[in-house]
């Protein structure tokens, strides 16, 4: 039989040519612009009620060193449902993940404020259980911004979803005074009428991903650029940082980030009331904060493009190193607690906007979403974490202490980037 020399070679199943990719330029932008009004609505959801719950936890239990709990139990809440909400991503797409786990939020609102009416303290943690939800899905949000992104502007448009969350977040924790009057005139329980807000925006953030989000951009990205591993299968998230040291790296830059912001913020309106601030007071200093956390957040995406990954994430250390010596030396004073908080949001936006746009580019499209789910299960967990032991730490060396205590964390990323981190080279696919 003759054969042809010009003819192509056979395509095995396990040797299939990547096709060629596709412009999704104009549905990319669609895609931010609906993750940015979802993130505002879940900015409202989360920053009306977190700092809310240390209040509650320490006023159902009776004792603030139970406060921490509240931070505790939301990060573990967005921990238990980062790994259910990636793969139900993987299966289903990014449209019906975000809107169930923005559903969830929301049931853990109405369950806030029954568990305050009913005077039970469980009730309560599990109900922050639940709306840890939400942070799960604004932290998902952030990776759906990445799925269908050019390379040169990965970082970018993930930051700016991140970004878009401050509208929402900066404006929750103003809603305690008005949630008040709200509650009143519902007949809520005290200090519960925010999370009214909270059902709303959750409830609205659901419709927004629901309908705005078609064609769903990890499906699209799936269909497009996927080329499966050899022999058909997909890794789980633990199996890729077993071999990725790359993934490994960012998992723990973005874990250890954000226990020390959790530790910090969290026991920040307990520590601010312990010294007579009035609630207006702590909430107008959490939005200071949480303006940190997200309002820069584009410089740094740019900045990531621009000088790499490795650097952003330096910076960021450096100014969690910063705001924990503010809070060693000086957390006595309120101007000095609104400045370090201030720099801790900083620090915390600069390490994980870097660190989520390594993780979305060291392992290719069919193993994205079961890292970056990884990756939110161990940031919500080292959270979890940090929220429990601050407030013992607190009740035993104060809020100086807790700043000393945790520059441990930082400490570590810094000597691992530079040591190892800084020979890292990103494998975008």
């Amino acid at each position: 039989m003759s054969t042809n020399p010009d003819a192509p070679a056979p395509v095995t199943p396990d040797a299939r040519p990547a096709p060629a990719p596709a412009d999704h330029t104009p549905l990319q932008r669609t895609v931010v612009r609906v993750l940015i009004a979802g993130q505002i609505l879940g900015g409202i959801g989360m920053g009306a009620t977190l700092s809310l719950g240390a209040l509650l936890a320490a006023q159902l239990s009776g004792s603030s060193a139970w406060s921490g709990m509240a931070a505790t139990m939301s990060t573990l809440g967005a921990a238990l449902a980062a790994v259910p909400l990636a793969r139900l991503a993987q299966r289903r797409g990014r449209r019906r993940s975000l809107a169930t786990g923005s559903l969830i939020a929301g049931s853990g609102a109405v369950l806030a404020i029954t568990s305050v009416a009913v005077d039970i303290f469980p009730l309560l943690l599990l109900a922050l259980m639940l709306l840890g939800a939400g942070s799960a899905t604004n932290l998902q949000a952030r990776f759906a911004a990445t799925d269908l992104a050019s390379t040169q502007f990965r970082a970018r448009d993930l930051s700016i979803v991140v970004w878009s969350t401050t509208i929402g977040a900066v404006l929750g924790p103003n809603l305690f005074g008005p949630g008040e009057t709200v509650g009143k005139a519902l007949g809520l329980p005290p200090l519960t009428g925010a999370f009214a807000f909270s059902l709303i925006a959750t409830v609205g953030a659901a419709i927004v991903y629901t309908v705005g989000l078609r064609p769903d951009p990890l499906l699209t990205a799936l269909a497009a650029r996927e080329v499966d591993p050899v022999g058909g299968t997909r890794r789980g998230g633990l199996a890729i940082v077993r071999v990725n040291p790359q993934a490994r790296f960012a998992v723990v830059v973005i874990a250890c980030s954000h226990a020390t912001m959790v530790a910090l913020m969290s026991m920040a309106p307990v520590h601010l009331r312990d010294h007579g601030a009035t609630l207006t007071l702590v909430g107008l200093t959490i939005s200071f904060h949480v303006a940190g956390m997200y309002a820069l957040s584009p410089v740094f995406g740019w900045l990531a493009d621009r000088l790499g990954r490795m650097p952003v994430i330096l910076i960021g250390q450096s100014l969690l190193l910063v705001s924990l010596a503010i809070f060693w030396l000086a957390g006595e004073s309120q101007t000095a607690m609104t400045v370090g908080l201030i720099l801790l949001g900083l620090g915390w936006s600069a390490s994980v906007v870097a660190g989520s746009a390594l993780i979305a580019e060291v392992v290719g499209v069919h193993d994205r979403a079961a890292l970056q789910g990884f990756s939110d299960l161990s940031m919500n967990g080292a959270g979890a974490l940090g929220g429990a032991l601050a407030g013992l730490i607190l009740s035993a060396i104060g809020y100086s202490g807790l700043g000393l205590v945790t520059m441990v964390l930082a400490g570590v990323i810094v000597v691992w980037s530079a040591v190892r981190g800084t020979t890292a080279r990103p494998v975008v696919r």
